[in-house]
């Protein structure tokens, strides 16, 4: 499968499970398709599909599934704590693997369209879908619930949906279609029933209260555990981590009285979220994600599968790299301060690292492949570290002018975000110098690569410095 697609829809349904179960079998029922999560809260009263497969066939599993959620839920008769404005209240689509942001786009497009033109419910389409900036966040298009955005679309021009009917169907409500990045849904419970609490909570660590960047938060009330919970979507864990954020509401609840139970993710969670809390928990010295055994197994297997296919063919199938960096050009090309420079510097001497290493030619070349195999995996942990290290400035710059840690804060922080880049000009100053080793040996048709890599170390180290 070289084109995979990841649907989200969340409904406004999270207590009969006959309907969830509709929901379900309406993924199942589109080939190619493979659901892989599916959560259901009574309190919120919501439920979370996650499935992937092609785009086509995605779009045609999530088009099933508001056939399904209009015939059998009704927003009329709907309670929850969750935020709503439809019985398929959001539907996102997240590029994994052959597929380009842009095409994600097009799909939320063509989902949205059908949905407005067969099944008469008005469509909005955000985050990166979106045409009109200030129906970019999920929060605005809610805001007010079904009431406010009733009102704006019956008096402001600028709130006419993207398709479907200029009203709210009466029963289903509105739909939200768009396309963004890996999302994760973070939840952080609290020993105590004062939903106040866990409403300040929410506003201190939002983004949009002055707190962290991707971060968005409310307080909600869990009935049936008589507790209150801080609901979360972290937009980008890459700059605002989960353990980032779980630490900051366990100090806002301390600071309070209250003590955090304990924390849940709704649907999945990236791999690399966990092992950077881990890390972080553990206090690891030079971690790479090179130590981690399912990361080499899945190299290893790579380059044995790589072995057996070069033995029976004479052509190379290249990979699809535009996919697999389309991610972090994303992230830097966002206005944002990390990741930057730095990161952009490690990435750039672990390319140098790499190409070097496929000029290796000659069992006495061995120490040489070794080594920059080792650059390559301390530089591509850098491209995180460097943006890790800046986000801790940030932090460090926001506390109080009258708080006596910040001078230690800011002088930490600094000092570590001055080491990374060191680090990597150090680092790329060696992988120069084994490529210059290289290049005296390199046979013709890799000569030209070695040249490549030579000025790529040149340009990381300098940008570094």
């Amino acid at each position: 499968m070289e084109q995979i697609v990841q649907c989200i829809p969340n409904f406004s349904e999270g207590r009969n499970v006959q309907t969830v179960n509709g929901l379900i079998d309406a993924v199942r029922s589109v080939s190619g398709v493979f659901l892989l999560d599916q959560t259901m809260d009574t309190d919120h009263n919501r439920s979370v599909l996650t499935f992937a497969g092609p785009p086509d066939a995605c779009l045609e599993a999530a088009f099933r599934t508001v056939c399904v959620a209009k015939d059998l839920i009704d927003l009329r008769r709907h309670q929850g704590e969750h935020p709503r404005v439809g019985v398929t209240d959001v539907i996102p689509f997240v590029p994994v693997r052959g597929v380009t942001m842009e095409a994600c786009v097009q799909l939320a497009k063509l989902l949205g369209q059908r949905i407005g033109r067969e099944l008469e419910i008005p469509v909005f389409l955000y985050e990166r879908a979106t045409t009109r900036p200030d129906h970019a966040n999920l929060e605005y298009i809610r805001h007010g619930g079904l009431v406010g955005l009733a009102h704006r679309m019956a008096t402001d021009p600028d709130w006419q949906p993207d398709f479907g009917p200029p009203s709210l169907h009466p029963t289903a409500g509105a739909c939200i279609v768009g396309a963004r990045p890996p999302l994760i849904a973070f939840n952080v419970n609290l020993q105590m029933n004062d939903l106040e609490v866990a409403k300040a909570i929410a506003k201190k660590i939002r983004f949009s209260g002055g707190g962290f960047k991707s971060v968005k938060a409310i307080g909600v009330t869990l009935a049936s555990r008589g507790i209150v919970q801080v609901a979360m979507n972290l937009t980008n864990f890459q700059e605002t981590p989960v353990h980032t954020v779980f630490e900051a509401v366990r100090q806002e609840a301390e600071a309070r009285g209250v003590r955090v139970l304990g924390s849940e993710v709704i649907g999945l969670i990236p791999q690399m979220a966990l092992i950077q809390a881990g890390v972080h928990a553990l206090q690891f010295e030079r971690f790479t994600d090179a130590q981690i055994l399912e990361v080499r197994l899945a190299q290893a297997l790579g380059q044995m599968e790589g072995a057996a296919s070069d033995a029976f063919v004479s052509t190379v199938t290249p990979i699809n790299v535009a996919a697999s960096l389309t991610p972090f050009l994303d992230a830097v090309s966002r206005r944002t301060s990390t990741p930057a420079g730095g990161s952009a510097a490690a990435l750039v001497g672990a390319l140098a690292a790499a190409l070097g290493m496929m000029g290796v030619s000659g069992a006495h070349l061995n120490v040489v492949d070794r080594r920059l195999s080792e650059l390559r995996a301390r530089l591509h942990a850098l491209v995180q570290a460097d943006a890790e290290a800046y986000a801790k400035v940030l932090e460090a710059s926001k506390l109080p002018k009258t708080s006596v840690d910040k001078s230690s804060a800011m002088a930490t922080s600094l000092l570590a975000a001055t080491e990374i880049p060191l680090e990597v000009g150090e680092l790329t100053c060696e992988v120069g110098s084994l490529l210059q080793r290289l290049l005296t040996e390199a046979p013709a048709p890799v000569a030209t690569d070695i040249r490549v890599a030579c000025v790529l170390a040149k340009a990381a180290g300098e940008a570094a410095l």
